[in-house]
């Protein structure tokens, strides 16, 4: 029994406040799009000069998912005093965020039908969440790697559409089973970090 309450103590104390969902959500879509959108602006006009082929795998499998997993990470940085698993939490929600406002920008500006975006919107609530355990635990650099080498593989075969088939989805099974174990072990310890954002 008192197991069963420590168990149900942990989990509540886990949970987000609708006030810090709501930020880190909005984060995702305020703060992480347009870092992302800007710095891939500056890139794109950088590649003219290489060959377009060679441009489209620069910009779309190798810098894309540096900058991205990177702007996904910044709002996780300024707070304190929250468990392992609400940073984790966070770094899901960022995701979301990012994820859906990305979503909408391909739909409603580029024409892509909304069927193909999904995967892509759960794609990135899966990355976010594995740099966010490395914040958690203070050392950001492996995880965040990992969900740059994820991310990666994922651009990759979606540059070619008939490889995205065979393999997006089993990368975003990958992708979810590291999450899934990430978020096992990630306590409910406070953690110390430097930065306090006031929420």
């Amino acid at each position: 029994m008192n197991k069963l309450r420590t168990v149900l103590r942990n989990r509540a104390s886990s949970r987000l406040s609708l006030r810090k969902t709501s930020f880190y959500f909005l984060s995702g879509v305020f703060v992480s799009i347009p870092f992302t959108f800007y710095t891939k602006t500056i890139m794109n006009r950088l590649c003219i000069m290489i060959p377009a082929f060679a441009a489209r795998i620069f910009s779309t499998a190798i810098f894309t998912p540096f900058l991205e997993e990177l702007a996904k990470a910044y709002p996780l940085m300024y707070r304190q005093g929250d468990t392992e698993r609400s940073i984790f939490l966070q770094g899901a929600i960022v995701g979301l965020g990012f994820g859906v406002a990305e979503a909408l920008i391909y739909v409603f500006m580029l024409g892509a039908p909304m069927a193909i975006r999904l995967p892509g919107i759960l794609f990135h609530t899966l990355t976010a969440p594995i740099t966010a355990y490395g914040i958690a635990k203070n050392r950001p650099l492996p995880p965040y790697l990992l969900a740059v080498t994820l991310h990666f593989l994922n651009n990759l075969s979606a540059i070619y559409d008939l490889l995205w088939l065979t393999t997006g989805y089993p990368i975003l099974i990958t992708t979810f089973t590291i999450a899934w174990y990430l978020n096992e072990n990630s306590s409910n310890s406070k953690t110390h970090i430097l930065h306090r954002s006031g929420i």
